[in-house]
């Protein structure tokens, strides 16, 4: 049975960016207090947060001090330091959720993609490199292009780099500058996405959504994504395999390619039947935590995603995820050259418009392509997908931080 007390229980996040902000935000109504870890004095979660700890992600004492106050322990960033989590739960007796084995598991690209496939969920081919020859004897294995990725540290796009013919190896090396993999290269028809969590004894995912991105960043996410109902149906499925084999309580962001014909999975089988001729879903890669792309359901869910990040953590039944209406978000992206104060202008259309919801993450500095905010638009009556996401766009491409 749950039971609500007051003061009601403290949740230590570790990380306080605008995924810890909106975490904050969801769960002051739940009676949940949020503490956070992190190392920018004033973080984007600060002003909604109860307190702030000011150290490093992989800093003990830090997290030491933030177990002794909060009753669980959750992350919002992979450069948590999964041994610290380990070592500080068992400690002291504060659970940490997600488990930091599935954090293990999820910090090294590698190790994610090897242990998946163990597990039979469909992903694209794959090998380790350490040199230009075994990126060359990739191409001849997959075929040009190939994907290049790093294998810790990598988000955004960063760390990603397509590599078209073997005379490009060298200098693709020397832009992950450290331990690699290579990925064929997946001919997908459109990217989508399930936000699926894991409660105490029970799994509930939200609908399928549809990631647009550009130079590797998400731009947009349009749901229900525009994908036959069959092939939304296998994402879904995909996503219930992928949360058997992460352990402990929580969100999860899984990315997955809809390809646009059935293809071979990395064990050479097919991964799952293809549905009606259609195509496969092939997973891409997996956040252990409240994701970009599920930012839409604030405002398109009955739950939101950090409302039941919240709820998964502390144990607590989870909540609803039907969809109330279509919806797109968009992300805010600095559109600087250079570092700048961050000013946001021209969003006098967005707070004018019907339907649609400005979030604002607090970050000081405007940075090149760093998302500072998201909008997010709710369809009106009678109002299709794409006229919805030209609207979202049309709304996003009118403000500026330049």
């Amino acid at each position: 049975m749950t039971t609500l007390r007051t003061p009601g229980p403290t949740l230590g996040v570790v990380g306080g960016g605008q995924l810890g902000r909106m975490l904050a935000e969801a769960a002051a109504p739940l009676g949940v207090e949020l503490l956070v870890l992190d190392p920018t004095p004033d973080c984007p979660a600060a002003p909604v947060a109860r307190d702030q700890i000011v150290a490093e992600f992989d800093d003990e004492a830090g997290i030491r001090e933030l177990a002794a106050r909060a009753d669980v322990l959750t992350f919002e960033i992979e450069l948590a330091d999964q041994d610290v989590l380990d070592r500080v739960g068992e400690e002291t007796g504060t659970p940490v959720h997600p488990k930091p084995a599935t954090l293990r598991t999820i910090h090294d690209k590698l190790v994610q993609k090897r242990r998946l496939r163990d597990a039979g969920i469909p992903v694209s081919p794959f090998r380790a490199v350490e040199d230009v020859d075994d990126v060359r004897e990739a191409i001849d294995e997959y075929g040009a292009p190939v994907m290049l990725k790093a294998r810790t540290g990598g988000y955004d796009g960063r760390g990603n780099v397509p590599v078209e013919a073997k005379d490009e190896a060298a200098d693709a090396l020397d832009a992950v500058a450290g331990p690699a993999m290579v990925e064929a290269f997946v001919d997908f028809e459109r990217e989508v996405s399930v936000i699926a969590a894991k409660g105490d004894g029970e799994i509930a995912a939200f609908p399928v959504g549809e990631n647009v991105h550009r130079e590797e960043i998400l731009r947009e996410t349009v749901v229900p994504a525009r994908s036959d109902d069959a092939v939304a149906e296998r994402a879904r499925e995909v996503a219930a395999d992928v949360l058997d084999v992460m352990d402990g309580r929580g969100v999860y962001g899984i990315e997955l390619f809809e390809t646009s014909e059935a293809r071979g999975a990395s064990d050479g089988s097919s991964g799952r039947r293809p549905r009606n001729g259609e195509g496969e879903i092939l997973l891409n890669e997996i956040a252990p935590r409240p994701h970009n792309s599920g930012h839409w359901t604030i405002e398109g869910a009955t739950t939101s995603q950090f409302e039941q990040h919240v709820r998964a953590v502390l144990g607590w039944p989870l909540g609803s995820t039907d969809l109330r209406c279509e919806t797109v978000s968009t992300n805010l992206l600095g559109d600087v050259e250079a570092p700048r104060e961050a000013a946001l202008s021209g969003v006098a259309e967005i707070l004018d418009t019907p339907g649609a919801h400005l979030h604002w993450y607090g970050k000081r500095e405007a940075r090149p392509l760093r998302k500072m905010g998201h909008v997010t638009v709710t369809a009106r009556d009678g109002e299709g997908v794409a006229e919805l996401l030209d609207r979202a766009t049309a709304l996003r491409d009118a403000v500026t931080f330049a």
